[in-house]
Formats: C-alpha cells, structure tokens, sequence
C-alpha cells in the first residue's frame, strides 16, 4: 500500500486545503495521472500519482486542510481488493440505515472520556478537538462508516458558544440558504486565497502608515502612438501595444529617481532594491493575484506586453507557479478595466508603494486662458507607506511619472 502524499509547496507555504479529489476509491490510476487539487494561500496545485495502481482509500475529504508531509490517501497494487477503512467495533456493530442518505452516526465512545485516540476521525478533525477541548465521543457524523470530520468539531464548537434554543444545524446552513426574517440568504465558506487576501490586506492598513496622492495624465499622446503604431507592433512582434507597456517603463524611471519606493522596511533597516520587479495585479476567479514582471529595467515594450499577457493567462487559469508571486518590489493595478475613475490601493506588503490605473474619460481640460479642449485623461493613484517615503518624494514621483506618460519619447531615455 502507497500513501499519497501532500508535496512539498514552497518555504512560505505550509497547508493547504483540498479543493477537489478527481478519483474516488476503487478507480485505477497510472504514475501521472491527476489525483485531486489543492488549494494554498497563493496558487492552486495538482497533486498526480507517482506510481500505477488502485485507489484503495481516501482519509481526507473536499474542504480539509492537510499539511505538507501528510497522508491524504492510499494506493494499492494493481488487481489488489478495495476494502473501506475498518469502523470501531461500537460503529461497525450498528444497523444500517433504512434511508439511502447516511444517517447521522455516533462516534465511537473511547475508554476515557478525555482521551480521542479510539475516536475514528481525520487528522484535521483531532487536531481541531485537542484546540477546542471537545471530546470526539460526543459528536455525531454523517460520514457512512462514523468517522468524525473537521466539520463536525467546527459545527459542535459553534453550537456549544450560543444558547441551546438557538442552535441551529451548520451542516445544513452551510449546504443551502438560511433565512433570516423570511428573507433568503446563503452561506458560503471563504477560500483558502480568498481568507488570505483578507488578511494580508487588513494587515497591511494595520501595520503601514498608509497614504494616498492622486494627480491625472493626459493620455492623447499615449494614444496617438497606439493608433499609429498598433498594426506595425502586432505584425512584428505578434503581441498588441497595450498601456501596461507605457506604465510599466514610466513606473521603473519614477522608481530610479525616487528609490525609497523601490524599498521595504526590516526592523529598523530600509532595504533599498537595485532591481525592479515589478507586480501586475490580474483579477481571477479565486480571488486577486499579483504575478510579477521580472527585471523590467531590462525588457522592451513587446517583452513586457508578452509576459503580462503569459502571467494574466496562467492566473485565470490557475497554472501560476509559485516563483511566479514572490519578491516583488512595486505594484501596478489597473481598476479602469473594470471602469472604476477614481481609487485608493492598498499596499501589497512588505513593498512601500502601489500604483493605480483608472477609467480613460474625455474631460473639459483648459489649454490656456481662453481655450477649452476635450482630452482623454486619467486619474492616477500611488498609495505608499509614510514611515520610509515623504509626502513630496510621494508627490514627485507622481508628477514623474504623468511627466513621462505625456511625452512617451522619454520613456525610451529613463524607463
């Protein structure tokens, strides 16, 4: 019997919970067949047989969390007989339900009453017990053979913080809409990436001394090189001439000029950064990711036009690598794909500064004391930490980069 183990995911990375089995037991697998996905903190993995055989158990379900080094499964030989896990003697003794929905089953009662070692259940729901000091003979599962779930622990330490009368079934409101004044609702658990951005983002607020400046770019340059070049940019490099492009090279200029942007804080030290990695925020179905743009100094405007579009792709479709997500040194978001004109963007910890993007929208601009013209513009935002990095570098390097942006030629000489 082979067990299937959770791999190694990155130093940072630790647990994770399984999102998805693609195998029940009994199915046959071959060495590199997909067996289920995972789900961390910043990427989602695939975790494939590393040997052929049968599915001979699966110990932890969808919506576990599981630890690097632990046991979710096991396969057997080839041709091997399948057998479920044995129940204590108490649960394999009891009548089989009348019903084809499993009826909920009374755990095993162990020898001592503070003792959940003759208790079957998961790691994960033991570990949980042992936190919440339940005792696992008092619960009750649905689970087929009386194995108690995290679920379960979870459920029983949140029904034992309310009043009796007021409990109410979690596995039912977790599954299906609850009312609340004859009004329908739905509870959904958070994802793992989902409980992640929460906390990151709360974190970074509470830790950083965060403050905002905004100032605006007139983009009719910027488009008017768009216009005139996009077929010639396409047919030679067969990538399109998008703005990240402009923004990118106009971020790494302001970035020279102001370095304490382009730093983080440790302890007491500024690490001042001689690279520029630069993060590209790509909104994706789980939730925010910032892949980052390596060593953009050093690429051209087609190179970064393709990387982004190769890293926006693998982030919509979960195939981001974790490399891919870490040590970044600045952040760019773009909101004004989703149409929003005006925004303040929060810090990706531990980096010091993040640039919004925003709506394009014709405004009245004055050109001189008499004269009135409708111009593409765009509102900016640098969001950055006030402990490290002045209100006037902040304004400057604002201004640096709406200077470059409206005379794109430049980008060329300090991008």
């Amino acid at each position: 019997m082979h067990d299937i183990i959770v791999p190694a995911m990155g130093e940072s990375i630790t647990e994770g919970t399984i999102s998805k089995w693609i195998v029940k037991v009994g199915d046959s697998v071959q060495q590199g067949d997909l067996l289920l996905e995972l789900e961390t903190d910043k990427v989602n993995l695939e975790i494939s047989a590393d040997q052929d055989g049968v599915i001979a158990a699966i110990l932890m379900n969808e919506g576990d969390t599981v630890k690097i080094g632990e046991s979710v499964g096991k396969i057997g030989a080839a041709g091997q007989a399948v057998a479920a896990p044995t129940a204590p003697a108490a649960v394999a003794a009891a009548p089989a339900p009348q019903e084809s929905t499993p009826a909920p089953v009374k755990a095993a009662a162990p020898a001592v009453s503070v003792d959940n070692s003759s208790t079957l259940a998961t790691p994960a729901a033991r570990k949980l017990a042992r936190e919440k000091g339940i005792d696992l003979s008092t619960l009750t599962t649905r689970d087929p053979i009386g194995r108690v779930h995290s679920s379960d622990v979870a459920s029983a330490g949140a029904a034992a913080s309310v009043p009796a009368q007021q409990a109410a079934p979690k596995a039912a409101a977790a599954d299906k809409p609850t009312t609340n004044s004859n009004k329908p609702e739905e509870r959904k658990r958070m994802s793992r990436r989902r409980l992640t951005i929460a906390k990151r983002l709360v974190e970074a607020q509470q830790t950083a001394a965060m403050l905002t400046t905004f100032n605006e770019v007139d983009m009719s340059a910027i488009l008017e090189i768009r216009k005139r070049r996009k077929d010639s940019f396409k047919e030679k490099h067969e990538v399109g001439l998008g703005f990240m492009s402009f923004f990118t090279k106009a971020v790494v200029g302001a970035l020279k000029a102001f370095p304490h942007l382009n730093a983080e804080i440790n302890g007491e030290d500024i690490i001042v950064k001689k690279y520029y990695d630069i993060g590209i925020a790509v909104s994706a179905k789980e939730g925010l990711v910032v892949p980052v743009l390596r060593e953009a100094d050093r690429l051209g405007f087609a190179e970064i036009e393709r990387t982004i579009g190769q890293l926006a792709g693998k982030a919509r479709n979960n195939t981001l690598e974790l490399s891919e997500l870490q040590g970044g040194t600045f952040t760019i978001t773009n909101g004004g794909v989703f149409g929003s004109l005006l925004s303040t963007p929060i810090l990706n910890a531990p980096q010091v500064g993040i640039l919004g993007m925003h709506k394009i929208q014709l405004r009245p601009i004055a050109i001189d004391a008499t004269r009135m013209e409708n111009r593409p513009m765009m509102y900016i935002a640098l969001s950055y930490d006030h402990r490290i990095v002045d209100g006037a570098e902040a304004v400057q390097f604002l201004v640096k980069i709406k200077d470059m942006l409206e005379d794109p030629e430049t980008l060329l000489l300090e991008g």
